[in-house]
């Protein structure tokens, strides 16, 4: 189980919920900082805080940070920049849980969808943001290195990805749907044969 440090409001209620998703996604958080506030512009927490959770990040080593709210691509960014750890914004806490719990062939493909969507509009930012000479030292959005999201921005493989398996989707959806024309076909003719014997003997 991967631990971690929660980042979330000071209600009860919402450090209770936060804690749920966090344990659904098997999740052990080790610290909780709380705060009234997680829009602040460019790290979604004020620089006192992240001075403070820098400091404990050092201390107790987690493997990510956990945000408790959705992060614009460049928050992500930022934090994961300073932090130099792999950064779980609501959304994407919310897909590993999904991800987790996804049992029939189409949950798991429309899951993954949603992670490479997620990932795509994240891995577009950083490009455009080291390209104006932001890298990081160690991580940026995610727990991909600037090099790989580059790669899958100029070459692209992430939209190749996305492609194949709303492709795949596509087909499932297609397979499903002539099942179930099959069933309710072949429910009709069990009927008409029960209901009119001699004219489907014709047949």
């Amino acid at each position: 189980m991967n631990s971690a440090i929660l980042i979330t409001y000071d209600k009860e209620d919402a450090v209770t919920e936060a804690i749920g998703l966090c344990d659904a996604a098997g999740i052990q958080v080790i610290h909780t900082i709380k705060q009234h506030f997680l829009k602040k512009p460019k790290y979604g927490i004020s620089g006192g805080v992240l001075e403070k959770l820098e400091e404990i990040a050092e201390k107790l080593k987690p493997d990510v940070i956990v945000f408790d709210e959705i992060l614009k691509p460049s928050q992500n960014y930022n934090l994961a920049s300073a932090l130099h750890r792999e950064i779980l914004d609501r959304e994407a806490l919310i897909l590993e849980i999904f991800e987790s719990r996804a049992s029939s062939a189409e949950s798991k493909l429309q899951v993954k969808l949603a992670q490479l969507r997620y990932e795509l509009v994240r891995a577009k930012e950083k490009v455009r943001l080291s390209s104006m000479g932001e890298q990081p030292g160690f991580m940026g959005i995610g727990k991909f290195e600037i090099d790989v999201y580059h790669d899958d921005i100029k070459q692209p493989y992430l939209l190749q990805d996305i492609l194949r398996l709303e492709k795949l989707h596509y087909l499932i959806k297609l397979q499903e749907s002539l099942e179930n024309k099959a069933k309710v076909y072949s429910q009709l003719s069990l009927q008409l044969q029960e209901d009119f014997p001699l004219i489907m003997n014709h047949f």
